[in-house]
């Protein structure tokens, strides 16, 4: 059984033989191994033998007897039964007998029945008809009385329908009412309920028919059926009761329906009170270190687990201690916690409310049934407690007297219903596979579980919770497993039954577990009811025979019938802390003020009145005051104000004090980048729930907590920002910061608008919020960022906070941040920021997953991801420092403290806890006030943890020359308790003259703070201050006031504490209300930085070692009485005492020493101090009191350093005298040193303390019982703390969940979160259900959580400074900002031949211009000049000023504003462009067609077929064959068409790689005109594209082109266009129109091309010269219906525009109209055009090339100089995607221009590119090689026939056309020096090429498609006769043979 019972049983062989029989009976079946047991005790994969004993025959009868339709309780196949076949023509209808009648309960309930004497209605059930009764009439005497017995064997009834009689057999009778039964009829399983008449005379199902353990089976069946619905019980139930006056139906239906509202029982029930679990055990013994052990299958993180053992012993000797430590797992479900009471409640306590008030909806099942149970009277004064009565199983009995002594909580019965639910896991499976646990089992484990629990430990709900899991897990272990691993049939094996614990065995085996743990558990049996062991419990309790028992077990149990259980706390501690905990946060409040407002206190003052032996603690106060009153205020205050004078005078002033600069960190930095990616991440999802672009600026509204000091802290942070900038220099200048940085406040800005973006959730919050949302409505083009600070504060819902006793502000969360307004409206943004975001974290959260941001970790694999010169101390890394190893604890216990007040709760068990501990904590700090001033005997009534408070605080200005102080935090939730310890504080402290010494405050959530004028005027000092009225409003502006700050609330409210806080004493914070939120809020108070270069650890050993380990241990308070009384709580195991020896002084005095003298030795080297100390010692007489030892201590910390040493060794010696005479406490040493004699050398040899403070972390003090749960860690390390439920107003979603574990992410606990907890109907998410349904998250809703005070604040002001960045970033783009170049070469000329202000261009003017062949556009700074005549172009060094990877990023470009008019990329969403995006709910997004167009084209040799991916929207642009629906044209308009909201021209946009960001989207730039639109694209990127821009026509290029450049898009676009453009001739010419009507232009446009402008003249001037003009920006559509209205538009080949530039300057605008090159967006004219192809092998270039082809061909080519076009700067996709490596690797190798060509037939390297690419870019930065002579010989150039390619910027070209009758330059009298002959046609001939005259020596580069080409053309064109040539001088490109390279031939001119 795993216990020992040595020296409790008698050990004879007889009753080792029953133990062991007993123990063998339960193990009877060896298919599913350790039914009972074997989970706790056993090897987990242990093989049973077989078992000695098996069941008994009654047992198998009583199985038979019991089993169930529903399948819940037995795992047995059924009994094959067959059915007599019914008479022919007789009705088999279910429900209604074989003569036809109904029987349903629902269908006669209101029919008049005739029932025989003897006969009673009794409801069968049909398993074909589950949710229906039948109605019988049965004889009563064949059916059982209330205790399951006297039933007559047999069976007699009749038929209710058809009135028929006489049925003596069960089995005929279910025959004919139709049962259809597959097992054999019996009467005890088909016999239900009896049918009784309700008020109304309506026939109700009644109580159940109690036939042997049916009562039993109806609990547990329903519990399995219904466990889906147990958790949400509580809530509901409560909530009906507050809406509903009707009562809830009795959930026993045996009982009367009023019984509930007669009930005298004093009933928390789940409707009226808060239910939070127990405590919280922090201490583990024996048994459940065996359970964690032999069950450490829930440590896992999985839903399953393989099972470990670590191998305990099997019983439990007297030689193992009962404090042992272990690590089980638990878990806090708390089922209600903190719901606010439904009922009209006025009293202070609910124990002492009326019955009725607490009774409520019998929402339990228990219900109180039987006779009363009398409650002793002056049970309270006797026992010194209530006992706290847990209901357990089966029924309760009433209660009656004196019922306000008693406490009775459900929490126990719905734990062990909980219990029997499945697991979701596993209800695929059928429920009759894996049965819950037994009732028998649960109590059996329950009382294990007992009698392991130390006496100062609390039974804790989820503790039971989590081994009721294990055990049923490891006995179903088989099952689980098989299911795990197969595919469960339709029909699986059932498994065998479990042979349960019977009814009968159930008081042996707990009487044999109680029987060790020396009579803690106490076991009742008895045979009737509960009534008769509660009796005797009550009178065991008045006669003082449970003083050692803690708990008490009444079982009433027996074969008949189900068992009856409860479990009642008897022991003082257990009982208080229980019902404690059952109250709500208002509840406690309540309670408190009550005691305290009616007096009930007085008596605890009086107590202590009369501890201290010379009289009233306030008398000595009085006399001390009296006596000392001129001497203790001049010496104790000469430390204050003397820095004052010293630093008037320019002397001593503390220099290691500095105001800490307000900067990001790169942590905030990171986590800003992070929100910022959420943000865009949000608007780049296909959901269009956020339209970034369509903002232009962000606007704000922080929200924060009621609390003014953090709305103060807010604004602070908000105003000091390291985002804020400075207008000015001088000291009047206004800081400007994050609100500037958005734009928000162009004007002066003061602390009043900055008030505006911050709101207190008060009761003020809904107009400033009604002011927000009307922004919100009335600015649609601003982002609303709501910021939601202190998160998790106020979840309540909003209809909960209707009720009155609810606070005002409660609720106002969901009220306004969950309004319809801010849900709906597309340009809020809401972001929850919390340090403990769990309660955010449910089912029903709104926010998705993927929008959490979790603060980053510091380190990843041991790499510093962040370099920060500051560490962040948090939960656990104070955790950590109470491990053993580190040196000092930063989280205590005071054992003194916990002693007194667990021996003044027994002596006054009326008063609440909190009120005790306040009482005691103030007692202490007072006294230990009063001996550090010199009443020594006041030593021993305070703690020794105090004193060290104490003492510090008080010594702390001292030894700062400027009088710098530490900061003591007494949290006092209690708002009246801490009133109350402010007043008596302050009193002690005036009483002490240390007024001017430290300060008290109060810190009340709801007020400000308020500090004496002497601190006021120290603050300004210290932080160079000169405003007159200034006050500090934030703990932050505190710093370095020396001061007790009473911490009060019942939450912190995001409050930052300074530096300077030392100690944080937590000893008062309501331990009962256990909750992760709630314990990790309280201590992250103490979160902290400290320098990362400080470690913290290393002096403090120094303190350790040089500590006297004798010099405290005389204020222990062991050896008083008052202390003794509850040492049990001192009791700990060795390895527990270990771990906590540095924090509970108690135990050790070596360590508290330490720690009071920490900041004495920090700063001095350990040598000084212990020669100094040995010096000090042998020059003073050697005193036996501690007292002098203490005195040395404490004085050597002061010592100078050790060259001083000597010189100071007489005024050590009196200044020990004059201690050791004043004063025999050793506190009094340190406060006395700083007496005016010894002034001086203070301070020149101390630090101050402030600055060490800064640099070590605070130390935290709290109750033992939170110091447990702290400290304890389950097997991965992971703290107790984080297992409990998350948060008072959530409840866990099932008791069958895995646990957490260490290892889990933020991530991982957020979903773990997600998944395992559910709001109550008190949460505001409890209604965010949608059916399952993922669609609940809102998608415009963060949340950002990080551990407390790190930082979270700054980190959202600094993103909401780079969210306005990016929208102002968004709203801007980078366009090209160039100059035209090749300006000094063109022609100045005075004539001009259009006037300024001319609209259009003159054609007859136009055709009297000259060309410019001169290329202007800055983009081809690099390219080779053309010449056009014999020019002297000025020899300056056009050398390549770029590298080839610069070309495009050194580039000079500008931020400009997008207007309304701007081209978009694909992240542009905006409701307008929605439509033309594809967003048009008439057509299906990514609806469209492919067609093929096939035409012809000599030149090429074959058919080019292109495809075009025509969208449906688009289709009407397009011609289509009637019945095969073949694409025949594009529509194509008249030249005298005219429309406003029509665009003639189609525009074709070649593009590639820049499917993102291309700028597609013409919506806004044509105004919303209609116009056609064509991508030109590659076949390879088809897919991607056709996926950004679902609703855009498509031209797809043959494949044969996917490598290709530009120059072969433009010239399929051209050819396409003119081979339609002779379609729709045809076509339209069928319909009258002439061929020269259709418009034969269309539109060329790059891929960057964001704004067009404007140039608006005016010549309004006197002179027709005289003329301004202003540029705006335009739409396309404005500029291109322009350029179509032309006059004699078809008469132009080539229109095009100027580039933008900011340098544009007049002279390139008089003229507006030129005859030059056109670049980037160009009207191409096809018709025309007809015979000039674009070359579709050329990649760079190309627009240079055809415009010369165009204007040699004769034809005008014009530019609009007053319309200019904006270039974006994109850096991907484009040139930029062709990339040229080497063909053998994949390697990214860099390869040179150089290395582009090479020999033929060489051993080179091929690359893998175009050959002609590999040309262009070789002749553009290598062409010197072949033509060295032009190499900066502009007056020279290279002569290029038919062709512009780029030799680079040091060579010139001139370009001629050897088509006959084209326009060339004149070329008499210039001689060039070189010749280009790129890819000859037949027009170039050798006469051709004697007309021109080179330099001796000029160079030939001839460029053919192969090596036999080369030397035809050589032939052909009789180069030999003037160029020599040699075989060397032959070049290929470096391509493959299959990759067709090109082939060149250089020759010199003879």
């Amino acid at each position: 059984m795993g216990n020992s019972y040595a020296g409790q049983l008698k050990t004879t062989r007889f009753e080792e033989v029953l133990h062991n029989s007993i123990e063998a009976s339960l193990r009877s079946n060896n298919l599913v191994p350790r039914p009972i047991f074997s989970q706790l005790y056993l090897e987990a994969e242990q093989q049973l033998s077989s078992l000695e004993a098996g069941s008994r025959a009654d047992n198998e009868e009583e199985e038979e007897e019991e089993e169930e339709e529903e399948g819940s309780e037995s795992s047995s196949p059924p009994v094959s039964y067959q059915m007599k076949p019914p008479p022919e023509g007789c009705c088999t209808t279910d429900g209604f007998c074989q003569a036809g009648k109904d029987l349903r309960l629902v269908s006669i309930s209101n029919e008049h029945i005739e029932v025989p004497s003897g006969f009673l209605l009794v409801g069968a059930k049909s398993p074909n008809l589950p949710d229906h009764l039948l109605v019988c009439a049965v004889d009563k005497r064949f059916l059982p009385d209330d205790n399951g017995h006297n039933a007559l064997l047999g069976f007699s009834g009749n038929c209710v329908g058809c009135g028929k009689k006489g049925f003596c057999y069960f089995t005929e009778f279910s025959n004919h009412i139709n049962l259809k039964l597959t097992t054999q009829p019996k009467k005890q399983k088909h016999l239900k309920y009896y049918l009784v008449r309700n008020a109304q005379g309506a026939l109700t199902k009644g109580s159940v028919i109690c036939w042997k353990g049916a009562e039993f089976r109806g609990r547990q069946s329903s519990t399995n059926t219904c466990s889906s619905t147990l958790f949400q019980l509580p809530e509901s139930s409560g909530l009906s009761g507050s809406t509903s006056s009707e009562p809830l139906p009795p959930a026993n239906p045996g009982a009367p329906a009023g019984t509930q509202q007669t009930a005298a029982v004093v009933d928390h029930t789940l409707s009226t009170a808060t239910f939070s679990s127990a405590v919280y055990n922090g201490k583990e013994s024996p048994k459940q270190q065996l359970m964690k052990n032999n069950l450490s299958a829930l440590t896992r993180p999985s839903v399953l687990g393989t099972l470990t053992n670590s191998g305990p012993p099997k019983k439990r000797h007297k030689g193992w201690s009962p404090e042992s430590p272990s690590s089980t797992e638990t878990w806090n479900l708390q089922l209600n916690p903190q719901a606010p009471n439904r009922i009209k409640n006025d009293g202070g306590s609910l124990s002492s409310l009326p019955h009725s008030a607490l009774v409520g909806p019998a929402s339990s099942p228990m219900v109180g049934s039987g006779e009363p149970v009398s409650v002793p009277d002056n049970l309270l004064k006797i026992c010194k407690a209530k006992p706290v009565i847990f209901k357990g199983h089966g029924n309760f009995p009433y209660l009656c007297g004196n019922i306000n002594d008693v406490i009775v909580s459900p929490l126990l019965y719905t734990c062990y219903r909980n219990s029997q639910s499945l697991s979701r896991a596993y209800e695929q499976y059928s429920a009759s596979t894996i049965q819950p646990i037994s009732e028998e089992m649960q109590l059996l484990l329950t009382v294990y579980y007992l009698v392991q629990l130390a006496a100062d430990q609390v039974p804790l709900i989820e503790d039971l919770e989590q081994i009721f899991m294990r055990s049923w897990r490891e006995s179903h272990l088989s099952e689980i497993r098989q299911y795990q691993q197969a595919v469960p049939q339709a029909f699986p094996q059932v498994p065998s039954q479990i042979t349960p614990v019977t009814s009968a065995q159930l008081p042996w085996l707990a009487g044999l577990a109680a029987s060790s743990c020396n009579d803690s558990v106490h076991i009742i049996e008895c045979s009737y009811s509960l009534a008769e062991g509660l009796s005797e419990m009550f009178k065991l309790l008045i006669e003082g025979k449970l003083i050692k028992t803690n708990y008490v077990v009444i079982i009433c149990a027996s074969r008949n019938r189900a068992i009856d259980s409860c479990i009642v706390i008897t022991g003082k501690y257990q009982a208080r802390v229980l019902s404690e905990s059952m109250l709500s946060p208002s509840d406690y409040q309540k309670e408190v003020n009550y005691q305290l407002v009616t007096g009930k206190v007085e008596t605890l003052g009086s107590f202590f009145s009369t501890l201290c032996p010379e009289g009233d603690i306030d008398l000595l106060l009085e006399k001390f005051y009296q006596e000392n009153q001129g001497h203790i205020s001049s010496s104790l205050s000469a430390s204050v104000n003397k820095p004052t004078a010293v630093n008037g005078a320019g002397t001593a002033v503390c220099t290691s004090y500095e105001i800490e600069r307000h900067q990001i960190r790169p942590f905030q930095l990171a986590v800003a980048q992070k929100l910022l990616s959420h943000i865009c991440s949000i608007a780049d999802s296909s959901t269009q729930n956020l339209d970034l672009g369509s903002f232009e600026k962000i606007d704000f509204l922080i929200c924060v907590p009621p609390s003014e000091v953090t709305y103060q802290q807010t604004l602070f942070h908000l105003w000091h920002s390291d985002v804020f900038r400075s207008r000015n220099t001088d000291t009047c200048s206004i800081l400007l910061g994050i609100l500037l940085e958005l734009g928000l406040e162009k004007e002066h800005l003061t602390k009043q608008r900055v008030e505006q973006y911050v709101m207190k959730l008060d009761a003020e919050a809904q107009i400033k919020f009604k002011v927000f949302l009307q922004n919100s409505m009335q600015n649609p083009h601003t982002l609303f960022v709501l910021i939601h600070d202190h998160a998790h504060w106020d979840l309540m819902s909003a209809m909960h906070s209707l009720y009155p006793q609810t606070e005002l502000s409660t609720g106002l969360v969901d009220r306004l941040l969950n309004c319809r307004e801010v849900k709906e409206a597309p340009n809020i943004v809401t972001l929850h920021v919390t340090s403990f975001p769990y309660a955010l974290q449910t089912q029903h959260t709104h926010i998705s997953p993927y929008n959490e941001i979790h603060w980053p970790s510091s380190y990843s694999n041991g790499v510093d991801l962040y370099h920060e010169n500051k560490k962040y101390f948090g939960l656990s890394e104070f955790i950590e420092s109470t491990l053993s190893g580190h040196s000092i604890p930063l989280l205590r216990y005071d054992s003194s403290f916990e002693a007194m007040v667990m021996a003044l709760g027994k002596r006054f068990p009326r008063l609440h806890s909190a009120v005790i501990r306040t009482f005691v904590l103030i007692q202490h700090y007072s006294a230990a006030m009063m001996a550090v001033c010199g009443l020594s005997q006041m030593k021993n009534y305070t703690s020794v943890e105090t004193l060290e408070i104490t003492q510090n605080l008080i010594n702390s200005s001292r030894q700062c020359p400027s009088g710098h102080g530490l900061m003591v935090v007494l949290r006092i939730p209690c708002v009246p308790l801490a009133a109350v310890a402010y007043e008596r504080l302050y009193n002690v402290r005036e009483r002490l003259a240390l007024e001017d010494n430290f300060e008290i405050i109060l810190g009340n959530p709801n007020s400000g703070i308020t500090i004496g004028k002497h601190f006021v005027e120290q603050l300004k000092i210290w932080q160079k201050i000169e405003d007159v009225d200034w006050r500090p409003q934030t703990y932050l502006e505190l710093e370095g006031l020396p001061c007790i700050l009473i911490f009060s609330g019942m939450d912190p409210q995001g409050e930052s504490l300074p530096r300077s806080l030392r100690y944080c004493d937590l000893r008062l914070i309501n331990s009962s209300s256990l909750v992760r939120t709630n314990l990790e809020q309280e201590l992250g108070l103490a979160a902290y930085f400290v320098s990362s270069e400080i470690h913290t650890e290393k002096a403090v050993v120094n303190d350790v070692l040089e500590s006297d380990p004798e010099k405290l241990s005389s204020t222990d308070n062991e050896d008083e009485e008052i202390v003794t009384e509850g040492s049990n709580s001192e009791k700990r195991s060795p390895m527990k005492r270990e771990r906590s020896r540095s924090h509970d002084s108690a135990s050790s005095s070596l360590s508290s020493k330490a720690s009071v003298t920490a900041f004495c030795t920090e700063s001095s080297p350990p040598q000084a101090l212990s020669n100094s100390t040995e010096e000090t010692t042998n020059n003073c007489e050697r005193q036996k009191q501690k007292v002098d030892k203490g005195a040395q201590t404490t004085i050597s910390k002061y010592l100078p350093p050790v060259t001083e040493q000597l010189d100071m060794k007489q005024n050590i010696k009196s200044a020990q005298v004059s201690i050791t005479s004043s004063s025999s406490s050793p506190f009094s040493s340190s406060s006395s040193s700083s007496a005016p004699t010894h002034n001086s050398f203070v301070l020149q040899t101390s630090q101050c303390s402030m600055t060490k403070a800064s640099k070590q972390p605070p130390i935290v003090f709290l109750p033992k019982l939170v110091y447990d749960i702290i400290t304890s860690t389950d097997s991965t390390g992971l703290p107790k703390s984080s297992s409990l439920l998350p948060y008072h107003s959530v409840m866990w979603a099932s008791s069958f969940r895995p646990l957490m574990s260490k290892m889990m992410t933020c991530t991982e606990q957020s979903l773990y979160y997600r998944q395992w907890t559910v709001p109550k109907p008190i949460h505001m998410d409890y209604n965010n259900r949608n059916e399952g349904r993922m669609d609940t998250f809102h998608p415009r809703r963060l949340l950002l959580s990080g551990p407390p005070q790190i930082g979270k604040t700054g980190a959202y002001l600094q993103f909401l400074s780079i969210l306005s960045r990016m929208l102002i970033r968004l709203t801007e783009v980078d366009v090209y900002d160039e100059e035209e170049i090749n300006n000094n070469i063109k022609e100045e000329s005075d004539q001009y031949y259009h006037q300024p202000g001319d609209m259009w261009p003159d054609l007859e003017t136009f055709r009297k211009m000259p060309f410019d062949y001169t290329i202007h556009d800055p983009k081809y700074e690099d390219a080779s000049l053309i010449c056009s005549k014999l020019q002297t172009i000025n020899s300056e060094d056009r050398s390549m000023s770029k590298r080839q990877e610069d070309m495009y990023s050194c580039r000079q470009t500008t931020r400009m504003r997008l207007s309304k008019y701007a081209a978009y990329n694909t992240y542009h969403h905006c409701e307008q462009c929605h439509q033309y995006m594809g967003f048009n709910p008439r057509y299906q997004i990514y609806e469209s067609t492919l067609h093929a167009f096939a035409f012809s084209y000599s030149m090429l040799g074959e058919e080019i077929q292109l495809h075009f991916i025509i969208p449906k929207s688009k289709e009407h642009h397009f011609v289509f064959s009637q019945p095969g629906r073949q694409l025949e044209s594009m529509r194509l308009p008249l030249v005298t068409d005219k429309s406003e909201d029509y665009i003639k021209s189609p525009t074709f946009t070649p593009t590639t790689g820049r499917h993102e960001h291309g700028l597609f989207n013409l919506y806004h730039a044509m105004d919303g005109a209609s116009h056609l639109h064509v991508l030109v694209v590659k076949e390879y990127e088809m897919a991607i594209y056709k996926k950004y821009w679902p609703n855009h026509i498509m031209l797809v290029l043959p494949s044969i082109f996917n490598s290709a450049g530009v120059g072969a898009a433009h010239f399929l676009i051209k050819e396409l266009s003119y081979h339609n453009l002779e379609l729709e001739r045809n076509r339209q010419e069928e319909l009258g129109i002439k061929p020269q009507d259709i418009w034969p232009f269309i539109v060329i446009s790059d891929d960057s091309c964001v704004m067009w402008n404007a140039v608006e003249v005016d010549c309004s001037g006197d002179r027709k010269s005289d003329y301004t003009w202003t540029e705006r920006n335009v739409s396309l559509k404005q500029i291109l219906q322009h350029i179509e209205a032309t006059p004699n538009v078809t008469h132009y080949a080539l229109i095009g525009m100027r580039k933008w530039s900011s340098k544009t300057n007049s002279a390139e605008i008089k003229e507006p109209f030129s005859c030059c090159h056109v670049h980037d967006f160009i009207m191409l004219n096809v018709d025309l055009t007809q015979n000039v192809q674009y070359n579709q092998n050329r990649f760079t270039c190309d627009d240079v090339d055809f415009n010369l082809r165009v204007h040699s061909a004769g034809l005008l080519i014009c530019r609009f100089n007053h319309f200019n076009v904006m270039k974006k700067q994109i850096a991907v996709g484009g040139q930029r995607s062709f990339h040229i490596k080497s063909k053998v690797s994949d390697t990214p190798v860099s390869i040179s221009p150089a290395q582009y060509i090479c020999a033929p037939d060489s051993k080179h390297t091929f690359l893998a590119a175009p050959a002609q690419l590999l040309l262009e870019k070789y002749l553009q930065y290598h062409s010197h090689r072949f033509f060295p002579l032009s190499l900066k010989n502009y007056s020279h150039p290279v002569l290029s026939v038919d062709c512009y390619l780029n030799l680079g910027p040091q060579i010139a070209v001139c370009y001629v056309s050897s088509r006959p009758h084209s326009l060339n330059i004149s070329s008499s009298g210039l001689t060039f020096s070189g010749l280009l002959l790129y890819l000859c046609d037949s027009f170039v001939v050798a006469s051709f090429l004697k007309k021109f005259h080179f330099l001796k020596g000029a160079t030939l580069c001839v460029i053919c498609q192969d090596r036999n080409s080369l030397r035809q053309t050589v032939v052909r064109l009789e180069l030999e006769d003037e160029w020599q040539f040699r075989l060397r001088d032959e070049f290929q490109t470096a391509n493959a043979k299959e990759d067709r390279p090109l082939f060149f031939l250089t020759g010199r001119h003879i």
